[in-house]
């Protein structure tokens, strides 16, 4: 009986979506391994953040429809005032919305409700080049790879302000000192990204500091990344930049530093503890040397204070420990996270 069972063949409208029937016998043989649940060819989306983009965003979604003809491209308005919206859906791209005001919000509903297996997020204002879509996405296919990000190429002082290259220089030099290196042009806005990336991805920042996060979540999670050069571009006449180079410049900081205490508190913590101790022995040191010579303590309150500062070091690098263990309980749960989500790649 279990001899017939196995040359048994259930039928078509039987078998469940993405699995090959065949004999025991032949089970083991590479036409009977299951199909990729994503079809013979991986989906591709493009995802496309706009504010106020009425002047470039149809040449931006005509470009990425030349490049990339097969992949459903998403605009995604964040509260424009001007024609946006019409000029994406005359182009042909997917029209949705996001009212919380910030790019880091659309990144977050966009990773939230696009289903692909290849996400290449990109700017609406025609800054960056569609050609390379198509080396990007074939180059995270063929490595399997994470994130590829395009770090940006220009010999334009108004396209890449001098400002703006030296402050991306700055914050990049920091997350690479501190999360290791892997990316040159931290806060390039084109990227292509696996579904394990974008499905794994907390997505926590509001405004343009998403790009920082996106970074060092790669990072942190040893994801393997990847970059190419592309060409960056001026904006088109019409079209204005929403950024503000001090005031976008400190909150990317303020994100790098509170990404800093939250995934390397042992480091911060440290830091702050070394602080307290060097200042609790420059202040303690002369009580103690001339407590040995007289013996008498001549400067209580320096005493007290340097006593005060050493307790606070000792407190700030256990709590540092603490941290340390948590962060990296975290950190697990996250890896796990990631790795719950089939690679596209991934060997059948």
């Amino acid at each position: 009986m279990p001899d017939l069972i196995d040359h048994i063949t259930a039928p078509a409208s039987l078998a469940p979506i993405g699995t090959v029937w065949c004999p025991a016998a032949a089970r083991e043989q590479p036409a009977c391994r299951p199909e990729p649940p994503y079809g013979p060819e991986p989906r591709v989306a493009v995802l496309i953040p706009c504010f106020n983009e009425e002047a470039a965003i149809g040449k931006v979604v005509s470009d990425f429809h030349a490049a990339l003809p097969h992949a459903a491209i998403y605009v995604y308005d964040n509260n424009s005032t001007d024609h946006t919206m019409l000029e994406a859906r005359t182009a042909g791209a997917f029209v949705r919305t996001e009212r919380l005001q910030g790019k880091g919000h659309v990144v977050r509903r966009m990773f939230s409700d696009v289903e692909a297996d290849v996400f290449v997020l990109v700017d609406g204002d025609d800054t960056y080049d569609a050609s390379v879509a198509p080396t990007m996405v074939d180059l995270l296919l063929d490595q399997r790879l994470d994130m590829v990000t395009a770090a940006r190429e220009s010999d334009l002082a108004e396209a890449y302000r001098p400002g703006h290259r030296f402050g991306n220089a700055l914050l990049t030099g920091m997350v690479e000192h501190v999360f290791g290196h892997g990316v040159s042009d931290m806060l390039s806005g084109y990227r292509a990204f696996s579904r394990r990336f974008v499905k794994s991805f907390p997505a926590l920042s509001s405004g343009f500091e998403t790009e920082t996060e996106l970074t060092v979540h790669a990072l942190d999670l040893r994801m393997p990344t990847q970059e190419i050069q592309a060409a960056y571009r001026g904006r088109p006449p019409g079209s204005c930049s929403k950024l503000h180079t001090l005031s976008d410049g400190v909150r990317i900081l303020r994100t790098i530093l509170h990404l800093i205490e939250n995934e390397r508190p042992l480091q911060s913590f440290g830091l702050t503890a070394l602080v307290l101790l060097l200042a609790a022995l420059g202040l303690g040191l002369p009580v103690v040397w001339a407590f040995l010579e007289t013996g008498v303590v001549e400067r209580l309150p320096t005493a007290l204070l340097a006593t005060g500062l050493v307790l606070l070091s000792l407190m700030s690098l256990v709590c540092g420990l603490v941290l340390d263990a948590v962060s990296r309980g975290r950190k697990e749960i996250k890896r796990l996270a990631y790795l719950s989500i089939r690679s596209l790649t991934q060997d059948l």
